[in-house]
């Protein structure tokens, strides 16, 4: 046991041989916790709080968002009334936390969902210091992200391995909820490696009994040595409020995402290259499996890492790196949260034979083109192959993976990660239908898109 649970666990024995005698007849009504048990001082976190406390920060963040109005959006009324073809706008506000890792560099850790796609980003610290933040990178994948601030005489927080959590251990959630600055929270380690709880592609959260609530996103989950332990995401909740189920990101994962976010601004994924099934009864009968352990593979990608190891469409994929492979969701986990090149080891049932194969995640290669060689309306747009991740997701069409500012289609309100369903009223379930409509150019140009949160309609003038 730890130094720190023991010298708890003792206190906690005193305590309540102290209330005990308190409560016995005839002692004094008035009697009040004890300074001291056995000679030593009660025990507090405040000396680890703090040194937590001055690494952990408030972020506040301002977006322009356009205003849809369909008035505004036809050229005949807006000639009428003299309006200009600038984009109405408003500006949204939010708050966060952040967490300081680097002190000489000015590194500061949060969520994708706290400064993503936001123009404004202002860091302020325990002392009251506010600086302007740029912002290194985000990656919406793990909703981790990395804001950079020229401040000196930082405090960093160091970082634990959080692969050495075990459920039971003592945390403290560290942030500024509802803007509450530096509020801190207790609890214990829940449970470890969840996911499946939607929200991002990559999940194995830290489920925590300490109270996170909004505002909380982005701050510090440590350890009671003051090592970070993880980032502080979201919560499950039917209400809105804290109910004692709130998730961390891992330190292992955000320390991984970090490196890449300040190396190349983005993160590099590698892949296998595989599409994959949940293994139901009537697969199961049809394989001539004996359970539903694993996942078959539907397809395999031309050139990568699935086609080099040998594997087929029909393999039931059964284990992955000596574990036992239950879900899809494991393998995409797998895939998210593994350096590009690193080499994984599947268990395959094959035709009721079994064996190992190695493979090594590469980069997923998509087919793409230049939206101006369909219509010169969408000039500045890369249009894309789903990834795999968005398969996942259940979305079918074509992707957006490029929209230049200022361009037509960045004024119409198409964003990356946009997903193409519709043309018109032509159905788009591929990149090879999106190329058939290249020589029709209608007079008015109607995109039907999807993304996380539903469907629209977009007119590119």
């Amino acid at each position: 046991m730890s130094q720190p649970h023991s010298r708890f666990l003792h206190w906690l024995t005193g305590l309540l041989a102290v209330i005990v005698v308190a409560s016995v007849p005839g002692t004094s009504r008035a009697a009040t916790l004890p300074t001291a048990v056995d000679g030593q001082p009660m025990p507090s976190l405040a000396p680890m709080l703090e040194r937590v406390t001055p690494a952990v920060v408030n972020i506040s963040t301002k977006t322009r968002v356009a205003v849809s109005n369909p008035y505004f959006n036809d050229p005949v009324f807006r000639q009428f009334f003299g309006l200009p073809d600038t984009p109405q706008e408003r500006t949204k506000q939010s708050l966060g936390s952040g967490v300081i890792v680097d002190a000489a560099k000015g590194y500061v850790l949060t969520n994708n969902h706290v400064v993503g796609g936001a123009d404004d980003i202002t860091v302020t610290l325990q002392d009251g210091r506010t600086f302007k933040a740029k912002l290194i990178g985000t990656d919406p994948d793990t909703d981790v992200a990395v804001v950079q601030i020229p401040a000196q005489s930082l405090t960093a927080l160091p970082l634990a391995d959080s692969a050495k959590l075990r459920v039971g251990d003592y945390v403290v959630a560290v942030g500024e909820p509802f803007g509450l600055s530096e509020t801190v929270t207790a609890g214990i380690v829940s449970a470890l490696g969840r996911s499946g709880l939607g929200g991002t592609g990559y999940q194995n959260f830290i489920q925590t009994d300490a109270s996170i609530n909004p505002g909380n996103s982005g701050g510090a989950l440590v350890n009671l040595r003051g090592e970070l332990v993880g980032i502080n995401t979201m919560i499950f909740s039917p209400s809105g409020g804290n109910v004692g189920i709130g998730f961390a990101i891992p330190s292992a994962i955000t320390t991984e995402v970090m490196a890449q976010l300040v190396a190349h601004g983005k993160v590099q994924r590698g892949s296998l290259g595989v599409q994959t099934q949940a293994i139901t009864p009537r697969i199961a009968q049809l394989l001539n499996l004996k359970d539903s352990n694993g996942v078959v593979v539907t397809a395999v990608s031309d050139d990568s890492a699935a086609e080099h190891a040998g594997l087929q469409a029909g393999d039931v994929l059964t284990t992955l790196n000596g574990k036992p492979l239950r879900s899809e969701q494991e393998l995409r986990n797998a895939e998210g949260l593994l350096p590009l090149g690193s080499s994984v080891q599947l268990g395959v049932l094959r035709d009721g034979h079994s064996r190992e194969v190695s493979a090594t995640l590469s980069v997923e290669k998509l087919a793409s083109i230049d939206g101006g060689q369909l219509d010169p309306r969408l000039s500045g747009v890369r249009f894309s192959d789903l990834s795999e991740r968005q398969r996942s997701q259940g979305f079918y069409g074509v992707a957006i993976s490029v929209v230049q500012p200022g361009s037509r289609a960045a004024l119409a309100g198409l964003s990356t990660d946009d997903v193409v369903i519709g043309v018109g009223n032509q159905r788009i379930t591929s990149l090879r239908m999106l190329r058939g409509l290249a020589g029709v150019k209608p007079r008015q140009l109607v995109l039907v898109v999807a993304d996380a949160d539903g469907s629209r309609y977009v007119v590119v003038n």
